[in-house]
């Protein structure tokens, strides 16, 4: 989950936006819709509000430009600007990817990482017959200190392009730096440590922190893709359960856990991520699923455990998804470690208190008969406590995570009917010497499809991304139903789709609502209001 402070700096952050969109209640141009889709259609586009840029002296640089074909890696280097204040010491940095795709190809999932760092994780949109257009913008305000010397850069978007699949994936991607402000004090963390490469889990990775940490955080972007049945996790089921996809003894629940040394030192809920292929592709060809051109990595705070990894020795950093049968592929958890220093003294000491934790309570309950039906709940918790003896006296911090899952999958024996709903929350409460800090999630999916006697599937489909923290409110909803032939000429699907999404987000001083709808590929609404 991201952290508290992002969410208070996007409220804080967006005012100035708004006043540029003017708040004002607009439509999309008036265009004719289609009785179905045709070859060409809106490029994408999201609800989600543009970054917020201070009115500061800004320089570009050019990342990497590259066209994907195959699984070959972009490699290249990269400098930091001059002329944009002192390196490291920016008051904002942006990354910027820009694409377009024609023909016919699937979704792709892909990576940038700067110098080992993992900055940025993105799928892509399918293409129109006539070719799209889409851009993707990212906050790495974070990384700057990885930003601040020269470093190599990678970048993959996986892809195969054939006879068959001929759209050829030509992206650019640029960072903009932004002057300091005065008096703006950078909260971007002193050290960002890579703990894997760009497409893999971390498993027995070592590390050594400064022996001055005061705050650890591990970000992991967890996503499982690859087409198979870890791309659609939350509908897998139990093995006494006959269906397609079939999981562990867990069934569809998955939880993303960080050790430390064998011990498990962060637990969170992993979106239920929706590539622009899954379920109806019509779904997504304009409005994609909440975060899947950018996707956000899950945070841990991990500096209850700062003592121990204090000491100036190596240790072992384990990223696990519990729920996966043993053996089976599809995740893919490359994680950064995220280091705020003692300025004023070179050793921490400290130590870890307290610790509660057992192994997740996981429920499923399997019924057969005409109508299969599964419900999976479970509940983990996580709470532990540690000190610091920093510069500025004694800290003590208390992490306490509670995860939930709520799953209800119901499908005919030949899966022509295959209804599911899904709940996640993700509850975090750091408390540090009194002050608590709360972040609460909730993810939603509600997903139903049908394929009647024409071999016409339908698909009706709800995704939610919600989050609470001190104050800010954020609410991004997407909503669509579409319905096309299967087994056909691309031509002859008889396509049709109606889709929408609303971003609402609401905190102090700041207040941002936007509504985007399309009918067959057209764009037919777009409103923002307050």
């Amino acid at each position: 989950m991201r952290p508290p402070t992002t969410l208070r700096r996007a409220a804080t952050l967006l005012t100035a936006t708004l006043a540029s969109l003017g708040l004002a209640m607009g439509t999309a141009s008036a265009e004719t819709v289609p009785t179905e889709f045709g070859t060409d259609y809106h490029d994408p586009v999201t609800a989600a509000p543009p970054i917020s840029t201070p009115h500061t002296r800004s320089c570009s640089v050019t990342v990497a430009e590259a066209q994907f074909k195959d699984f070959t890696p972009y490699t290249g280097a990269y400098a930091p600007p001059t002329g944009c204040g002192t390196p490291g010491r920016w008051s904002k940095v942006v990354l910027r990817m820009d694409g377009n795709v024609k023909g016919r190809q699937y979704d792709r999932l892909g990576y940038l990482d700067i110098g080992g760092v993992q900055v940025f994780r993105t799928s892509t949109p399918e293409p129109s017959q006539d070719g799209i257009d889409w851009s993707v913008e990212k906050d790495v305000t974070e990384y700057e200190k990885t930003l601040s010397s020269p470093q190599s850069v990678d970048m993959l978007i996986g892809n195969v392009v054939n006879d068959t699949y001929t759209g050829v994936l030509d992206v650019k991607v640029t960072l903009t730096f932004y002057a300091p402000e005065s008096r703006h004090p950078s909260s971007a963390p002193d050290q960002v440590i890579p703990l894997s490469d760009g497409n893999s889990v971390t498993t027995g990775a070592s590390l050594t922190t400064p022996r001055n940490s005061e705050r650890i955080l591990a970000e992991v972007y967890a996503t499982g893709s690859g087409g198979g049945c870890e791309e659609f996790w939350y509908s897998a089921t139990t093995p006494s359960a006959s269906y397609s996809c079939q999981g562990g003894d867990d069934g569809p629940y998955r939880e993303v856990q960080v050790s430390v040394d064998g011990k498990v030192a962060g637990i969170a809920s992993p979106y239920p991520n929706v590539w622009t292929g899954g379920w109806s592709p019509y779904l997504w060809s304009v409005i994609p699923s909440p975060t899947a051109f950018d996707v956000r990595p899950l945070t841990f705070d991990l500096t209850p455990f700062a003592g121990l990894l204090n000491d100036g020795k190596a240790h072992t950093v384990d990223v696990s998804v519990v729920g996966v049968p043993a053996g089976q592929t599809g995740w893919s958890a490359p994680t950064n470690i995220l280091v705020w220093q003692d300025a004023h003294k070179s050793v921490v000491t400290g130590a870890v208190t307290s610790y509660e934790k057992a192994d997740p309570a996981v429920g499923n309950t399997y019924t057969d008969g005409s109508l299969r039906h599964l419900v999976t709940d479970s509940k983990d918790r996580l709470k532990v406590s540690g000190y610091l003896d920093t510069s500025h006296g004694r800290v003590t911090t208390t992490v306490e995570q509670t995860l939930t899952t709520a799953i209800d999958h119901q499908w005919t024996p030949d899966e022509n009917t295959d209804n599911q709903t899904g709940t996640w929350t993700d509850q975090q409460a750091v408390t540090t010497d009194g002050h608590v800090s709360r972040t609460d999630r909730t993810y939603t999916l509600d997903g139903r499809a049908t394929i009647d006697s024409a071999d016409r599937l339908r698909v009706v489909m709800s995704v939610g991304d919600h989050a609470r923290a001190e104050g800010v409110r954020i609410d991004d909803t997407y909503h669509g139903d579409a319905t096309f032939t299967l087994g056909v000429a691309r031509e002859d699907r008889h396509a049709v789709a109606t889709t929408s999404e609303r971003y609402r987000l609401q905190g102090p001083g700041a207040c941002y609502d936007h509504t985007l709808a399309t009918e067959q590929g057209v764009l037919t609404k777009d409103v923002r209001r307050c």
